[in-house]
């Protein structure tokens, strides 16, 4: 298991009580502490870089179950995020977090297992609802387990709810912690964020081989965990047909495909403005090449006709391998859906009670 250098330990006042910072301050016993108030980023370098060797320790305010942040413009999973931190050690050029220059370094909320008795109550007060949760949109679910501990208060939460499930995406094999509790897995989906060889290599720093993240779901399964995949976000460039189905060809030699609840497909999009900070950041990079058309939500996309060509080429392969996955698109148009996939929920309600499903069929009560 990686464990990622972190040479700042920064806890801001309101913080420094928590239950999670102090575990933070036996983790790190070498690593320098600081006390910071909320309003001093405490950056030592470049604020372009994130400082994300530093890990800053928040008294967080907020909601911290909160509607995935789609658009009524396009079908939307109805996935709710458990929102317990800001940015990961890895650095992905496609990343939107870079967007966030004003709150730099690796952010935790200290309060997180405060907030569980009210989530909990959330969680219960609809009984017939599936919650599908994750912790994986503003942050790597795993990558900072071995010292967050993420996974020991939120398992034995989440084990005692049956009508929601907690996905924890990654792009690490950061499951040592997770596979130790493989008794309190029945509520868990452990997912990863999969691409080709050549996009991991040039795009995705430091993050795990592609084959290694396939092995590391390999496990989960063996554990009896049920795992998910996500490719998101899919990249036109020469040769991807062939080096996405290699992606599949690997699956396919390592995995069983009767525990996987479901695979997203999203194609790269990004706001207007995130364009400049990528440039600057990653001036190698190569998400940029071709052409790109604003949707409905203001992002830059591919054009249609190259977004159903890589959708239905991906879902193709992926059928050809087991008809029973969970496939479904990312923040698309029923259009889309229709001329890539064959169908279409036609709505957001409809692909949040396909997935439901998926939750009954794979991970009943």
């Amino acid at each position: 298991m990686k464990e990622f250098k972190i040479r700042r330990l920064l806890i801001e006042m309101g913080a420094e009580e928590n239950s999670m910072a102090q575990r933070m301050r036996t983790r790190l016993p070498a690593v320098p502490k600081e006390y910071v108030s909320p309003d001093d980023p405490a950056l030592t370098g470049n604020r372009d870089e994130l400082d994300k060797e530093s890990i800053r320790m928040i008294h967080y305010s907020g909601d911290f179950l909160k509607p995935c942040p789609g658009t009524r413009s396009y079908i939307c999973c109805g996935y709710r995020i458990l929102h317990v931190g800001i940015n990961c050690p890895m650095d992905c050029s496609y990343c939107f977090l870079q967007s966030y220059l004003n709150q730099p370094s690796l952010r935790i909320f200290s309060n997180i297992e405060d907030e569980l008795d009210v989530i909990g109550s959330t969680i219960d007060a609809y009984p017939g609802r599936i919650f599908r949760i994750g912790t994986g949109e503003f942050t790597d679910s795993l990558a900072l387990d071995y010292l967050t501990g993420w996974t020991d208060m939120l398992l034995p939460f989440f084990s005692t709810k049956k009508n929601c499930i907690l996905e924890l995406k990654t792009k690490t094999t950061c499951i040592e912690n997770l596979l130790n509790k493989q008794d309190l897995g029945q509520r868990i989906v452990v997912a990863w964020s999969l691409n080709t060889p050549r996009v991991i290599a040039h795009e995705e720093r430091n993050t795990s081989s592609l084959e290694n993240r396939i092995l590391a779901a390999r496990r989960c399964q063996k554990a009896g965990f049920v795992v998910a995949f996500h490719f998101d976000p899919l990249l036109h460039y020469p040769r991807w047909q062939e080096e996405y189905e290699g992606v599949i060809e690997l699956m396919e030699k390592h995995l069983n495909p009767e525990s996987i609840i479901w695979i997203s497909i999203g194609s790269f999009r990004y706001m207007p403005d995130l364009k400049r900070i990528i440039r600057r950041r990653f001036p190698e990079t190569h998400i940029f090449n071709g052409e790109f058309v604003s949707g409905l939500d203001g992002k830059l996309r591919y054009f249609r006709p190259i977004r159903e060509e890589m959708y239905a080429s991906l879902s193709d392969r992926l059928t050809r391998w087991h008809t029973d996955l969970g496939i479904y698109l990312c923040m698309e148009s029923g259009e889309v859906w229709a001329q890539s996939l064959g169908w279409s929920p036609g709505t957001s309600a409809n692909l949040s009670r396909y997935l439901d499903e998926r939750v009954m069929k794979l991970m009943p009560v």
